[in-house]
């Protein structure tokens, strides 16, 4: 199939309906490199008319119909797309438990800081809590702590040595790893529930990190956070949060919150706790920016 003129409205479901039966559809299209134009510009070629569409256009295409698309083979003024639909097996459906998250797991093959989407945004979450000047940081649900080291990258050796850095994940296997691979006496992990936080006694930290975690079913998320806040921050702290915008399917970060009993993509959950946290810290004397993507940043530092 070669679209031409063909409307993305008329594109779509055609590929869907092929999808229905076919494991790969190839088709082409004109090649993006031919000319530089907004999607849905026509050009003529040859007396026949063509509809522009960006590689970007086509890479969304292929995430939102849930396919990898392959490297494409150019054909003169065209290009052979091939999509490839994905594995969707994921690690959202494993069964719920410490391990969940585990070395040995599907979520350890997981590896944000390789996502532009993700990667991107959380280094200017850092840059804008002044990551430098920062002295105790606490990270809760830290994994194997892949934060701790774009953050160890991100700083001259002298600077990141001041740091205290904490982390708190209930996986021993996870805590096990990530104690391999920071062993810095500035580096402490612990194995622990982070609903159980006053069992460690720990000090009041500067900066508070916690991506994806907090929003876990077994954690009351509100008060819980509101009680963060209140207990374990200092007064001149800031605090990063990552809210999950995105699925990981067959080895792509999938863009869109999946919420229960809709087949579509829905946000009002991740939303009303992202404002929820907005507008309590801005009660609190912090200035407040959300930011991202596939993953929402609400970054927050005091105002003193």
């Amino acid at each position: 199939m070669t679209f031409t003129s063909h409307s993305m409205q008329e594109i779509i479901p055609y590929l869907q309906n092929l999808l229905l039966t076919q494991e790969s559809i190839q088709f082409k299209v004109l090649n993006p490199d031919y000319i530089e134009a907004y999607a849905g510009e026509k050009v003529i070629i040859e007396d026949i008319e063509y509809i522009y569409r960006g590689y970007k256009a086509w890479v969304e295409l292929a995430e939102l119909l849930k396919c990898k698309i392959r490297t494409p083979k150019k054909e003169k003024y065209l290009i052979a797309l091939h999509f490839q639909k994905l594995d969707t097996h994921s690690f959202h459906q494993e069964r719920k438990s410490s391990e969940k998250y585990g070395t040995t797991s599907h979520f350890s093959q997981l590896h944000k800081m390789e996502e532009p989407a993700f990667l991107y945004y959380y280094i200017e979450a850092l840059n804008n809590v002044n990551i430098a000047q920062r002295k105790q940081i606490l990270n809760l649900g830290v994994n194997r702590a892949d934060e701790f080291e774009v953050i160890k990258k991100l700083l001259d050796t002298k600077k990141y040595e001041n740091l205290n850095l904490v982390g708190i994940d209930h996986s021993k296997t996870a805590i096990a790893q990530a104690n391999k691979l920071f062993p810095e006496k500035n580096v402490t992990f612990y194995t622990h529930d982070i609903n159980d936080l006053e069992a460690l006694n720990l000090e009041r930290s500067d900066l508070l990190i916690s991506i994806g975690t907090l929003q876990s079913s077994n954690i009351n998320f509100k008060p819980f956070f509101m009680s963060l806040v209140q207990k374990y921050l200092k007064k001149d702290s800031a605090v990063i949060l990552g809210f999950p915008n995105s699925r990981w399917i067959g080895g792509e970060m999938l863009y869109g919150a999946k919420a229960p009993n809709y087949a579509m993509s829905e946000m009002s959950i991740l939303f009303n706790d992202v404002m929820f946290c907005k507008k309590y810290l801005q009660q609190k004397r912090y200035r407040v920016t959300i930011t991202g993507k596939s993953y929402i940043f609400l970054t927050a530092t005091k105002i003193v």
